[in-house]
C-alpha cells in the first residue's frame, strides 16, 4: 500500500493488485487522501472482465431472470500453494475469497452481512499457519438476496469457476471452461470431454488483456469500468468479516459505505 501512496503523490495511475493491505486501518487511513488527490487508481479484480461473467451479471442487471435471490460462486484451485506463502497471504479470506467478494458486489454491490465456515483437511501448509484450506460464506445482501461462496485451496478436476444467477424468472450459469471444444465419444466412453484450464493465467487470459484496456482508459480521463480503491476496500471489508465469522463462529454485520 506504501506504492500506492507514493504513486498517487506524484500524481501517477495505480493498478494495484489485490488486497490493498492486509491490514484494514491501513487503508482506511489512505481512503481519504486517494479521494483527494484526483489519480486514477484501480484494483486487480480481473474477473469482472471474463466474458461470461460479465455478460451474466448485464443480463441479470436487464432483468433476464427477474429480481435476483439467489447467487452461487465456486472457486476451487488446483492445487495448494506453498507453505510459506500461506504465512504471508493473510489467510484464504484475503487471498483467494476476496476474489468471490467482489464478484458477489459484482451482482450485489450492498452486501450487510457474513456467515462464514471453514476446515482445514488436507494442506499441512494451512494446519501449519492456522488457516483453513475449504471455506464456505454465505452473504446477505440488502436486497435480501443471498450469495453462496464455496472455496477450496484443491480441485482433481482442475481449476473450477463457475456462477450461478437465480431469479424468480429463471437461471443464468456460467461454466468451467475447457481446454478444447472438441469431445470424443468411443466404446468405452460418450462424449468425453477435455479438461478445464489449468489455472488461472489460462482461465482469464482474456479478462486480464480487457482489466488492463479499461486501466489505460481510466489513466487517460476516458470512461472506465475499472474497479476502484473503494471496490478493493468492501472486499477487505468483507474478507476481515468472513475471518471473524470463521474463528468466532458468528454473524458479522457489515456496512461498506
Amino acid at each position: 500500500m506504501d506504492l500506492i501512496a507514493r504513486a498517487v503523490d506524484a500524481g501517477l495511475p495505480v493498478l494495484c493488485e489485490k488486497p490493498i493491505d492486509l491490514d484494514i486501518a491501513r487503508v482506511e487511513a489512505l481512503r481519504p487522501r486517494i479521494a483527494s488527490a484526483g489519480v486514477p487508481v484501480a484494483l486487480g479484480f480481473n474477473r469482472r472482465f471474463d466474458p461470461a461473467f460479465a455478460s451474466a451479471r448485464a443480463r441479470v442487471a436487464a432483468g433476464e431472470i427477474g429480481a435476483l435471490e439467489q447467487l452461487t460462486i465456486i472457486s476451487r484451485d488446483p492445487s495448494a500453494p506453498p507453505a510459506d506463502y500461506v504465512a504471508i497471504s493473510g489467510g484464504v479470506f484475503r487471498d483467494m475469497t476476496i476474489h468471490d467478494f467482489d464478484m458477489a458486489r459484482f451482482f450485489l454491490p450492498e452486501i450487510v452481512e457474513v456467515s462464514a465456515t471453514g476446515s482445514t483437511t488436507f494442506d499441512a501448509g494451512a494446519a501449519q499457519h492456522g488457516d483453513f484450506d475449504t471455506v464456505v460464506v454465505t452473504l446477505r445482501a440488502a436486497s435480501g438476496a443471498l450469495v453462496t461462496i464455496v472455496n477450496s485451496r484443491h480441485s482433481a478436476v482442475g481449476y473450477d469457476q463457475r456462477i450461478e444467477a437465480f431469479g424468480g424468472a429463471g437461471m443464468l450459469q456460467v461454466a468451467n471452461a475447457p481446454t478444447s471444444l472438441v469431445s470424443v465419444s468411443t466404446a468405452t466412453a460418450v462424449e468425453a470431454k477435455p479438461p478445464y484450464e489449468p489455472f488461472f493465467l489460462e482461465r482469464y487470459a482474456t479478462a486480464y488483456a480487457a482489466e488492463l484496456h479499461e486501466f489505460i482508459a481510466l489513466a487517460r480521463g476516458e470512461a472506465s469500468t475499472s474497479p476502484t480503491f473503494d471496490d478493493g476496500r468492501a472486499a477487505l471489508i468483507l474478507a476481515d468479516a468472513a475471518q471473524r465469522s470463521a474463528t468466532e463462529r458468528v454473524v458479522v454485520p457489515v456496512d461498506l459505505r
